[in-house]
């Protein structure tokens, strides 16, 4: 089970440690949000898990396939855009777009390359993206 733990720093505005037991980092909103940009915003931090789930998937399908795959890189965007007629959507019309590219560096035939797009869409951060989580919230403190 994966456990990570956010702790506001009374500090700043936006600013946030988090640690996963074993590593700690920082994030933040940019400036021009308010925050001090002393680290990756939060949908930042999504797009970078999606990434990295992303490749290092690509790169466990390849190495269990034998197949010569020996660099991924993956760049990611997020926007809200415009639902199309009839999709489901936030209050305001608009959707979640995720757009991830994917390079890859390798003596790969076309069908692997193709797989391996197939493939992407099958990390497990990605599943959990489409297919909506549930999510428990709890609150303590008060006055």
């Amino acid at each position: 089970m994966a456990k990570v733990t956010v702790q506001t720093l009374p500090d700043y505005t936006y600013t946030v440690m988090m640690s996963d037991g074993a590593h700690a980092f920082v994030g933040d909103e940019p400036p021009d949000k308010g925050g001090e940009g002393l680290g990756p915003s939060p949908y930042d931090l999504l797009l970078a898990s999606l990434g990295s789930c992303t490749a290092i998937t690509l790169l466990m399908y390849a190495r269990s396939k034998q197949w010569p795959l020996y660099e991924v890189a993956v760049s990611l965007n997020h926007e809200k855009v415009a639902a199309e007629p009839g999709q489901p959507a936030l209050p305001d019309g608009r959707i979640d777009l995720i757009n991830v590219d994917i390079a890859v560096r390798g003596d790969l035939t076309p069908e692997q390359t193709q797989r391996l797009l197939e493939i992407a869409d099958r990390c497990p951060v990605h599943r959990t993206l489409v297919t909506p989580p549930k999510i428990v919230s709890t609150i303590a403190g008060g006055p």
